[in-house]
């Protein structure tokens, strides 16, 4: 018997988003440049999100081809530059990502589960 675990999954994914989010709240960037905790935990946080994405789209693409408006490919790619590139990540680019693209994919996620 298979177990589907699309909807688990994307309760991780909003989980992920809103701690990550919450991490930020009234937070500018140079504090968050200051701190590592902070960055540390949204990081963590992003590489969840990105993880979910990949297994959605291994485990469930007839899903993810509904839901095209939601950028898996990049997700699964911001995954991977974290997992293996750690070392080199530019927080500049997690910080705009955190700003822009999780807001705007909470609101998609979040339309999915209400759906």
């Amino acid at each position: 018997m298979t177990i589907n675990r699309c909807e688990d999954y994307i309760n991780h994914m909003a989980q992920a988003i809103h701690l990550a989010l919450s991490y930020i709240d009234g937070l500018a960037f140079i504090d968050f440049l200051d701190d590592t905790c902070t960055q540390q935990a949204c990081i963590m946080n992003v590489l969840i999100i990105g993880e979910v994405a990949t297994k959605l789209m291994n485990e469930y693409p007839d899903f993810v081809a509904q839901h095209s408006e939601i950028e898996w490919r990049s997700m699964r790619g911001m995954r991977n530059r974290i997992a293996h590139g750690y070392f080199d990540i530019d927080l500049e680019v997690v910080w705009e990502t955190l700003q822009t693209a999780l807001p705007d994919l909470q609101n998609k996620i979040q339309a999915i589960q209400n759906s």
